[in-house]
């Protein structure tokens, strides 16, 4: 954690004992934070020529990915311009300019956000303007987005931002989501002038999607650091009001706090920019970035598995259960999923009990109202 303080603010560099490279090399492959933190060490005498190799390709690879997704973004962002559709940057790019440098930051996607009425010709004008990329997602309006890769890279056309089961969830978020769109701001990546989410609704997006991240076993530090970043250099213009009450409205306020509580203990975030900081959670919020940074070695059910295949599918339709099949009788399917989502909100009622008990009660209408709905085959 010293090692990504350090990087995150620009300071002194940390020393990292070399006789645990092999540790920290492992720590950072899971964590995403490779590019951060090994500029830091690379300057050690001590440092094995081995590990040293290992660390300069991460971050030659890096740069030179930027590079390539960059030239695959500026494609995709004149293509939906000169069509009359004004995406949204989400992540990577965007997040990447809040970095010291942006090649601190690895991002290997392109996300941009469309809203549902220009959803589908987005979709069209990615298929028209790279017309030998892979498609292999159908352009459903049930999905979070679309999904080509051009050459190499994922472009992902967002109809929404993030996945959410509740359906008074999603209207209270569909609202936010609005909010944030209507009130976007230009920002310019390497050259390129794009559009980014209202600073209230962009801190909250960023956060929602690292708790989605937590949510499938899937997360890791970096998120973390893109949220503290993104506190640092606009929590002055953020609503802490209108953020608190978002929160409280998704149940999420208990969640953002053990968020808070390890930006500033853990990476460093000053008090002054920790918005909506709390105490309280201590004790939980330090057993998450525990059970976070253990990943993979963790041993009982409870803890994140950092590198470990997600437990929802990425648009959020539904948990991978054993014999579950597009042959498979559709009560057992069900049943299925509804069990591996209640042991979830099991798993995570040791960080939250609160939104625990919130994710039973959405299992259980969600999988209610998925029983007695046309069946989809193919989730």
């Amino acid at each position: 954690m010293a090692l990504v303080r350090a990087a995150l603010w620009g300071k002194e560099k940390a020393v990292w004992p070399m006789e645990q490279t092999e540790e920290l090399l492992w720590l950072n492959a899971m964590q995403g934070t490779g590019a951060l933190v090994y500029p830091q060490v690379l300057g050690q005498d001590d440092l094995p020529a081995k590990a040293a190799m290992q660390m300069k390709g991460v971050c030659v690879h890096t740069m030179q990915q930027q590079v390539h997704l960059q030239h695959t973004l500026v494609q995709a962002w004149e293509a939906l311009t000169k069509a009359g559709i004004e995406p949204v940057l989400m992540k990577g790019a965007g997040l990447a300019a809040l970095y010291p440098e942006m090649q601190l930051r690895a991002w290997g996607d392109i996300d941009l956000f469309v809203g549902k009425e220009q959803y589908h010709s987005a979709c069209k004008v990615m298929r028209d303007t790279f017309p030998g990329a892979l498609k292999f997602d159908e352009e459903l309006d049930h999905y979070k987005h679309y999904n080509i890769i051009a050459d190499g890279v994922s472009v992902e056309t967002h109809r929404v931002t993030v996945g959410l089961q509740h359906p008074l969830d999603e209207k209270r978020y569909a609202r936010m989501e609005a909010y944030g769109t209507e009130k976007s701001e230009r920002l310019t990546v390497n050259g390129l002038e794009v559009k980014v989410f209202e600073p209230t609704f962009n801190a909250l997006f960023v956060f929602m999607h690292a708790w989605e991240h937590m949510l499938t076993a899937g997360a890791n530090l970096r998120q973390w650091c893109d949220l503290a970043l993104l506190l640092h250099h606009t929590h002055e213009r953020i609503d802490a009001r209108l953020l608190e009450r978002w929160l409280k409205q998704l149940r999420l306020l208990d969640v953002w706090q053990l968020y808070a509580y390890n930006m500033l203990n853990g990476l460093g975030l000053p008090r002054e920019e920790c918005l909506l900081y709390s105490e309280r959670v201590a004790e939980r919020a330090e057993r998450m970035m525990e059970d976070l940074l253990e990943g993979d070695r963790g041993k009982d059910e409870g803890r994140f598995a950092t590198g470990r295949r997600k437990r929802l599918q990425d648009n959020g339709e539904g948990l991978k259960v054993k014999g579950e099949g597009k042959n498979a009788n559709r009560f057992v399917r069900k049943w299925g999923t509804m069990k591996e989502r209640l042991k979830n909100a099991e798993r995570i009622g040791q960080y939250s009990p609160e939104y625990a008990r919130h994710m039973k009660a959405e299992t259980l209408l969600h999988g209610a109202l998925r029983l007695f709905a046309k069946d989809r085959h193919w989730e």
